[in-house]
């Protein structure tokens, strides 16, 4: 990821999707945390994303486009309660990020049917590349 407002773009669209629901569960602001590390967005910065609601930039490289969304299936999994809000929230951005809806879909009946929520992140990447064969 290039810029810093692209990652500020991130964070804050992860955010907008973790309340989605109606609340923000500790898991899920741990979560967020530990993404804003990975980062490297300091602890101010991320706080004040929670109280200001940002323009979501598009991210031009497809692999940080599937990474984002791997996050997302992530954090909607961390709280352990699967809202059909999230749901249908999570296929709009994947559309508007320009991914395949058919791989958004095989990711997240793999993400369902794994016990921990994970998975091996070359599958992840695999079932988008598919797309290009």
């Amino acid at each position: 990821m290039d810029s810093y407002e692209e990652k500020i773009s991130l964070l804050s669209e992860m955010i907008a999707f973790a309340v989605i629901d109606g609340e923000l569960h500790d898991r899920e602001y741990d979560f967020l945390l530990l993404v804003s590390q990975e980062l490297n967005v300091d602890k101010d910065t991320f706080m004040d994303l929670f109280s200001r609601r940002n323009e979501f930039v598009v991210v031009k490289d497809e692999f940080h486009r599937i990474l984002h969304f791997y996050r997302l299936a992530l954090l909607m999994h961390c709280d352990g309660i699967l809202h059909e809000r999230e749901r249908i929230a999570i296929n709009e951005i994947g559309i508007n990020m320009g991914l395949n809806p058919s791989a958004m879909k095989r990711i997240l009946a793999l993400m369902e049917s794994s016990s921990n929520k994970m998975i091996d992140p070359a599958i992840v990447v695999g079932a988008f590349q598919e797309q290009h064969n």
